[in-house]
């Protein structure tokens, strides 16, 4: 129990502070084949590429410790392209939806028409269309786009930032929050669950209590002597806490594990599932609206290729295959001691896009929820990590359980003996 409680005299504390574990965050785009015929109405064709990949390292910074069995930290993230793990490079271009533009198109549908008049104006002047030929690397990292000032001119305040746009540009090199986290050397059950994020107890995202609460751990490690039931934690990505629901035992490189997956409930909408009301207003179950935590841009989150979502999703474009397999998530945790094994996360980007009155460049655009890319955080325990916690969590353990009976036949005849010796003296 100390050795798996945040304390810097701990065992666990150094791999808590500094992950050891290799993590690596694979990018998969939608490729839009045939623009022309969707900007006239016709259904989107798609082609997957990538993966490309990106080896992730992770530590702590800012670590403070309150007298309230609390820590502070700032978790950075750095990733680094890897070409030999990678199906093509930064530099290949592909067509997807001109995120910008079609999202700011959506985000003023309901303003005055002469507003819709100058962006479309300016859309022209700009020559900005509904899809763009961008490389990897400039959608991902960022690239200058006039647009961006355009429209903070047009509309001021509507987009929350200036200069390069890119959908991964703040996910590197950056932190994920301030969390406030147990430490477990009062109460080893509290440990790794969060006590607060950015000073919030709860986020502000959503329309009900329940959906806003943060519950669960940072999703690094969870408390120990887990049951087969389910676990939490919350994720800055997603603006939400996640409940992963228990599928079944097993073991990893010979180590007892607990795996963790999706209910079909995670991304359901609030008819489907009641309690997810507050994350509407919503669409067909399987995505979730994230505009309130995304500067009100019409994004949302669902499993990759609308794994566990509604037929329609899939039907609604061409080139989507969902299966378990590939787009499932899951986590693998040593259940005595909460500490993941195998992870693999993953999550799709999607953009709504359709017709908007007043703006030209959006043409015939039908209603559609039109995947842009997903990705997944996969990493697992190798090599002396693997083997310290193989040897002090499983192999000792074993030892000592079969030392404990040896023990206790050998002590069989002796107590036999004496009770015999007592015997012949009475």
């Amino acid at each position: 129990l100390q050795n798996v409680r945040i304390d810097p005299s701990s065992i666990s504390f150094q791999m808590w502070k500094d992950i050891p574990v290799p993590f690596y965050l694979s990018l998969h785009f939608f490729e839009v084949l045939n623009p022309k015929q969707v900007l006239s109405g016709g259904k989107p064709v798609l082609r997957q590429r990538g993966p490309y990949v990106y080896r992730e390292y992770r530590f702590k910074t800012n670590i403070t410790f309150h007298d309230n069995d609390t820590v502070s930290y700032l978790e950075y993230r750095h990733l680094f392209f890897q070409p030999h793990l990678s199906n093509g490079t930064e530099d290949e271009y592909i067509v997807v939806p001109n995120l910008m533009m079609m999202g700011a198109a959506v985000m003023v549908e309901n303003l005055p028409g002469y507003v819709k008049f100058l962006l479309s104006g300016a859309l022209a002047a700009l020559k900005q269309e509904a899809f763009m030929n961008r490389t990897v690397g400039e959608i991902l990292w960022g690239y200058d786009d006039p647009l961006i000032d355009a429209i903070n001119n047009i509309v001021p305040g509507l987009l929350p930032f200036k200069g390069k746009f890119g959908l991964f540009k703040d996910f590197n090199n950056s932190d994920s929050g301030l969390f406030t986290v147990n430490t477990g050397i009062k109460n080893i059950s509290q440990v790794h669950l969060v006590d607060s994020w950015n000073g919030l107890k709860q986020v502000n995202y959503w329309r009900s209590s329940q959906c806003n609460m943060i519950n669960g751990t940072a999703g690094e490690m969870w408390p120990p002597f887990m049951s087969p039931t389910s676990l939490q934690f919350y994720s800055p990505d997603a603006c939400r806490s996640l409940t992963l629901v228990y599928e079944q035992s097993g073991h990893f490189q010979g180590v007892p594990t607990y795996r963790f997956v999706a209910p079909k409930t995670l991304f359901a909408n609030g008819t489907d599932y009641p309690p997810n009301e507050g994350f509407c207003p919503c669409m067909q179950s399987g995505i979730q609206n994230i505009s309130t935590c995304r500067f009100n841009a019409p994004m949302f989150i669902s499993h990759p290729h609308f794994y566990n979502a509604d037929p329609s999703l899939v039907e609604a474009v061409e080139g989507l295959q969902p299966n378990k397999e590939q787009h499932g998530l899951f986590l693998d945790v040593h259940p005595m001691t909460g500490i993941p094994m195998n992870c693999s996360i993953k999550l799709q980007l999607n953009l709504y896009m359709k017709r908007v009155p007043g703006i030209v460049q959006t043409r015939q655009i039908k209603p559609v929820v039109l995947p842009v890319l997903w990705f997944a955080e996969s990493g697992s325990i190798e090599g002396s990590v693997l083997k310290q916690f193989y040897t002090n969590l499983v192999l000792l353990p074993t030892v000592l359980d079969y030392l404990q009976y040896i023990l206790l036949g050998l002590s069989v005849p002796l107590i036999i003996s004496a009770a015999v010796l007592l015997a012949m003296r009475k």
